[in-house]
């Protein structure tokens, strides 16, 4: 069975107002839309994109859309926060290999951002599919990996 999102707990979730800095950049996300769904895009063809995240302890990724149906495995566990376009500040507890599956019809899509609130590197893969309902965002070539 694939998991999703909606299946998870989150260990803390808190509806306060965002730090101002936090509601500026979502801001600009809305404004141009950050197709980054990972910090470097590993490898690309017609049918996938895969990306990876890694973040070091305290780091965070910024704003990002998700408009493709993608999956995302956590490689090693880890805890991080999410801000997410509802308002909603969420922290969740991942384990090492962990994999949740979403899904977005025609004119979806999901804006988060990400920090690792443990003491470890954390690391996901994201696999978005191209042949999703909506069109991919455009992404830039410096997040593109660089061939040796």
């Amino acid at each position: 069975m694939a998991l999703t999102m909606m299946d998870k707990k989150a260990v803390n979730e808190d509806r306060t107002e965002w730090p101002a800095e936090i509601k500026a950049e979502f801001e600009r996300e809305n404004k141009q839309n950050n197709g980054c769904v990972g910090s470097q895009l590993l490898s690309e063809n017609e049918k996938v994109r895969i990306w990876i995240i890694r973040l070091k302890p305290g780091e965070r990724i910024g704003f990002h859309r998700h408009v493709l149906n993608y999956f995302w495995t956590s490689v090693n566990g880890g805890r991080g926060r999410q801000h997410l376009m509802d308002g909603t500040t969420v922290e969740y507890t991942y384990y090492p290999g962990e994999t949740r599956h979403e899904t977005y019809g025609s004119g979806q899509f999901k804006v988060h951002d990400l920090t690792n609130l443990g003491d470890k590197d954390m690391i996901f893969n994201t696999i978005e599919f191209l042949d999703s309902a909506n069109k991919p965002l455009s992404i830039p070539d410096s997040v593109r990996l660089k061939a040796a």
